[in-house]
């Protein structure tokens, strides 16, 4: 048993203290005894055979969070409200006020103090009711939209010739139109004809070139045969 001694203050306001008496650390081994069966003696040697290591897929394990654990403090709260609710509830039924006991050789009787007597029976009064409904009939067509009015109506009168004359305004137009039209289409006729000379050329110069090409294979065959006769 260590001697030990607490020095209390008289005020009741004052800092507690406490003093021990001194002593000597207890020495221990600097590595850790191999053979010996000490306290700091392993029972497992291989981690593959520790029970406290978790072994498999670690991702699936349900951990709760920490916001999700219930409160101690909370948890108090809860069981001390119902306690109190509990006892509120006894504390009524016991102070509601009773009918005195009956004595000996009586019992009470159930009466109607309202204002109003109502027949109790046993059996649920019925009655049969019956109601006619008008026929279904078909939703009217809903009307046109018409949006309201704002402002104030007002005309002009406008008579015949006071804006433009369509005779004198659509006169430039009309010659702008047909002069393009009449323009495009003798371009078009001049450029049909040109590519027509331009076959009919191309044409002339093929039969010509075809002339002179069967002219210089006759002339080619008579040099060949020339030859012939003179090493024969």
């Amino acid at each position: 048993m260590k001697k030990m001694a607490s020095v209390l203050p008289n005020k009741p306001q004052g800092t507690y203290t406490f003093v021990s008496q001194p002593r000597t650390v207890a020495q221990r081994n600097k590595y850790r005894d191999q053979q010996g069966d000490g306290p700091t003696q392993g029972q497992y040697a291989n981690i593959m055979y520790d029970r406290r290591i978790v072994r498999g897929n670690t991702y699936a394990q349900c951990t709760l969070p920490t916001a999700a654990l219930p409160n101690p403090l909370e948890l108090q709260k809860q069981q001390e409200s119902r306690r109190r609710t509990i006892a509120k509830r006894r504390a009524k039924d016991q102070l509601r006020p009773r009918s005195v006991e009956a004595i000996e050789g009586r019992k009470h009787q159930d009466v109607q103090t309202e204002l109003y007597l109502e027949e109790l029976t046993d059996r649920v009064e019925e009655s049969d009711g019956h109601c006619q409904t008008d026929p279904f009939l078909d939703r009217p067509a809903s009307p046109l939209f018409i949006p309201a009015k704002t402002g104030m109506d007002i005309s002009t009168q406008i008579y015949e010739g006071e804006l433009f004359d369509f005779d004198v305004e659509v006169k430039p137009i009309l010659e702008v139109l047909v002069g393009k039209t009449i323009e495009q289409s003798l371009l078009e006729v001049m450029e049909e004809e040109e590519l027509a000379n331009m076959r009919a050329q191309q044409r002339a110069f093929q039969e010509l070139r075809n002339a002179e090409l069967v002219e210089m294979q006759r002339l080619e065959e008579k040099e060949r045969r020339h030859r012939e006769e003179k090493v024969a």
